[in-house]
């Protein structure tokens, strides 16, 4: 047996006793018991530095010590969520209130006094406690469902500050730098969506990852969404790549972002209560490698903010060589350009400590160094000097570091963080390399031109007046490389460096970008005469101002098994950026090819995922249901007409076999039932309608209507209270297999991350998904 085995087997052995890490809590909790929660470093390093209020450290270290409590949140941008917080407090947190279990007490969940509309709750119960006790049981699978349903996220309660502080409005262009895993983005998608009777917002989110399998997970987070207006991309964030956009008037201009989450990679020791490795694997050293990584993308950040817009930078560390000392850097560089903004009133109830000014630097031997001039110059490559903190007081003080925020555990028991909001005032100072020559000054094709300085030669002789951003970029290369500075140029600038005349020197052409990782399938728009308009638009009678540009498939040739939809502005990127970028994925599915539809005059049935997108478009093929129909058409399998009200079952019958939407309008007069609006596919066969609904929303849309689903712990589906026969156990494990095959075939070319995310989760859809309606056409 070689070393590497035996040490496998010897981990294996470890792991299964008692305390191992088989036994683990999620949350970072009893699980953990070999790992000791002390390192001397750590607390000798934050006490010297001083960044604790005096007489708080013993707290601070405690706090760290403890498990970080469960939070979750509620989906805000949905009209649904005041449905589940109404579903919560009355039912959920009533049973579990004052819970003892194995004699330990546990407290009711606590809404966040910070989050708005009480959308956000912690609770002290780890998710091992969740998962384990028989009276939390039906707790954790509401938890469960919904969180598969996209109605709620479980996140932690500080990486909800820096959306919050972004103030997101519906027209704005996002960029989300580091987005994986993708809670942050998927607050970043509510904001967007705000305004619910609004399907396409003028505004969308681009999240970025560099780790190529990372953006699957950002893609499975973002999907729960189901946001036409999200774009998923694969770059190094120190070099993501200038994009270009057409204007009304059809011109180029570079895209500027209105918004920029920049949360950079950190060393993570705000997360201690967590990930409970830190405590053994930090040392001082990581912050040091760290922050010229972390300098750099919030450089590229801010080159592509808007004037006038506003960029969060975030870490999870407490260290200011992460946090203040990047900060200071930035604002260094951008001689005035940029302005730390004061959000202490914009989170009323957050308790969090100012910025520091100052602060010193330890290496891992334990050897200070109060600035630049005492570090050796055989340091000088780990040790940069933009680590310290301005040596030039009116400098340092102009920089207003106070108004960067710490939030610190023993405060408001959470995890440790750092967030700081930048707004633009101006374009940056930096110039990119010049043409040598130029017979006149050429106009940039940017969107700031008018504001922007005019730039110099070293000789102070004005080359040219294209804008300072505006122009080839910098920052590392497009390739994904890293690294210096290099000269590039946007899609036009490189048609005019192909039409210029002899004897005029300009930029290099532009490198074909390099793609690594999984190879996507390209994203294709439909031509408005495409053929496969014609059917579905007088099959659904779709409004005129139905935006068939919008919609794309993933193929070139052969049929087309489903449709998407993005809005106005991503089919703008993505159409001029195609070789500029690796795009993931994008899209809401809108519609899905069903092949018994072709005999009903349609060949493709709606898809739930798309519905609300959809709706709007949508003028017959429309039934008006009540919750008595929802829940007889949510738990029953094929229910005749005749089970339906005489309202609904009138509707139907007028109605010609093939897919439907079944539509519930709340009633103000009726406050005991749902009051929000809810929208279901089905299939309206012979002589009964299916609801054509995966299960986790089933389940969401039972609970609003006050039927009780509950499964056990071997995964029957227990009745609901209501007499229902909700599917669970032996049939979900066939439909499962059924949707699994139906996501292999249809994803045959993708990785497995991509196709679990095609219909929300791994749980995926019920029977009626999987089988496209085929039964609900025999009956």
């Amino acid at each position: 047996m070689g070393k590497r085995s035996r040490q496998r087997q010897k981990n294996h052995q470890n792991n299964s006793k008692p305390g191992g890490r088989d036994n683990r809590d999620g949350w970072g909790g009893e699980g953990y018991a070999d790992i000791i929660k002390e390192n001397k470093l750590f607390e000798h390093y934050y006490q010297e530095l001083g960044l604790i209020p005096d007489g708080e450290f013993e707290q601070f270290m405690e706090a760290m010590r403890e498990p970080l409590p469960a939070t979750i949140r509620i989906t805000g941008y949905k009209s649904h969520a005041h449905e589940i917080l109404n579903c919560l407090k009355e039912k959920y947190f009533k049973e579990i209130q004052e819970v003892e279990i194995d004699g330990q007490k546990f407290e009711a969940p606590q809404a966040l006094s910070w989050y708005p509309d009480q959308l956000a709750w912690h609770t002290n119960m780890s998710r091992k406690i969740l998962r384990k006790s028989p009276l939390l049981e039906k707790f954790h699978q509401f938890l469960v469902s919904e969180t598969e349903s996209g109605n709620i996220s479980r996140q932690e309660a500080v990486s909800m500050i820096p959306p919050l502080l972004l103030q997101i409005e519906p027209q704005h262009k996002i960029l989300d730098m580091c987005a994986a895993p993708g809670s942050k983005t998927a607050q970043l998608i509510e904001m967007l969506h705000s305004d619910m009777d609004v399907p396409f917002p003028e505004g969308f989110v681009i999240a970025n990852d560099v780790d190529n399998k990372r953006c699957y997970l950002l893609v499975h987070q973002a999907k729960r969404l189901n946001s036409p207006c999200i774009m998923v991309v694969n770059h190094d964030a120190t070099c993501i790549p200038r994009l270009t956009v057409e204007t009304a008037g059809g011109q180029k201009d570079v895209l500027f972002y209105d918004r920029i989450l920049c949360d950079v990679p950190c060393s993570g020791d705000g997360t201690l209560r967590k990930n409970i490795d830190v405590w053994k694997k930090w040392t001082t050293s990581n912050s040091l490698h760290l922050h010229s990584l972390q300098v750099r993308i919030a450089v590229r950040g801010v080159e592509q903010l808007a004037v006038g817009g506003r960029m969060v930078y975030s870490t999870c560390s407490l260290n200011p060589i992460e946090d203040e000392a990047v900060i200071a850097a930035l604002l260094e560089k951008s001689e005035g350009t940029l302005e730390l903004v004061d959000a202490a009133a914009e989170l009323p109830g957050l308790k969090w400590m100012p910025g520091v000014t100052s602060w010193k630097l330890m290496t891992k031997e334990g050897q200070w160094y109060n600035d630049w001039s005492e570090v050796p110059a055989s340091r000088h490559t780990q040790i940069r000097p933009t680590m310290f903190p301005p040596t030039d007081q009116e400098k340092l003080a102009a920089m207003k570091l106070e108004r960067c925020m710490r939030i610190l555990p023993h405060h408001q028991n959470t995890g440790g963080f750092f967030v700081a909001v930048l707004v633009k005032k101006a374009p940056m100072p930096w110039n990119r390399r010049y043409p040598k020559l130029r017979k006149e000054p050429v106009a940039a094709s940017g969107a700031q031109t008018e504001d922007s300085p005019v730039a110099t030669s070293p000789t102070d002789t004005p080359l040219c007046e294209t804008p300072l951003e505006e122009g080839t970029e910098t920052a590392g290369n497009e390739e994904g490389e890293g690294g210096g500075t290099l000269a590039k140029e946007t899609g036009d600038q490189a048609q005019q460096s192909a039409a210029k005349p002899q004897g005029v020197c300009g930029p290099p052409p532009s490198k074909k970008m390099k793609v690594f990782g999984f190879k996507e399938d390209p994203f294709v728009f439909l031509t408005e005469d495409d053929p496969v308009f014609p059917p579905i638009q007088n099959f659904y009678n779709l409004s005129p101002d139905f935006p068939k540009a919008n919609v794309l498939t993933r193929t070139h040739e052969g049929k087309k098994r489903h449709l998407y939809m993005v809005s106005k502005e991503l089919r703008n990127v993505l159409q001029n950026n195609s070789e500029r970028m690796k795009v993931i994925n994008t899209g809401v599915k809108v519609w899905s090819r069903n092949s018994d539809g072709e005999e009903f005059g349609c060949a493709f049935r709606l898809a739930q995922e798309g519905i609300y997108t959809l709706f709007p478009y949508i003028r017959s093929r429309l039934i008006t249901v009540s919750v008595e129909d929802i829940k007889v058409l949510l738990t029953q399998e094929n229910p005749y007409f005749s089970k339906l009200q005489d309202h609904a079952h009138a509707q139907a019958k007028k109605i010609s076999m093939g897919s439907i939407v079944l539509r519930y309008q709340p009633n103000p007069k009726e406050p005991e039932q749902p009051q929000c609006p809810i929208e279901l596919c089905g299939w309206r066969g012979k002589t009964s309608i299916r609801a054509f609904v995966p299960r986790n929303e089933r389940f969401h849309y039972l609970r609003m209507l006050g039927v009780e689903v509950f499964r056990d712990k071997q995964g029957q589906g227990g009745a609901p209270r209501e007499g229902a026969d909700v599917k669970g156990g032996e049939e979900e494990d066939k439909e499962q297999k059924l949707e699994d095959k139906e996501e292999e075939e249809e994803c045959a070319v993708q990785p497995a991350g991509e196709s679990d995310v095609e219909n929300h989760s791994k749980d995926g859809c019920s029977k009626t998904e999987a089988n496209g309606g085929n039964q609900a056409t025999s009956t």
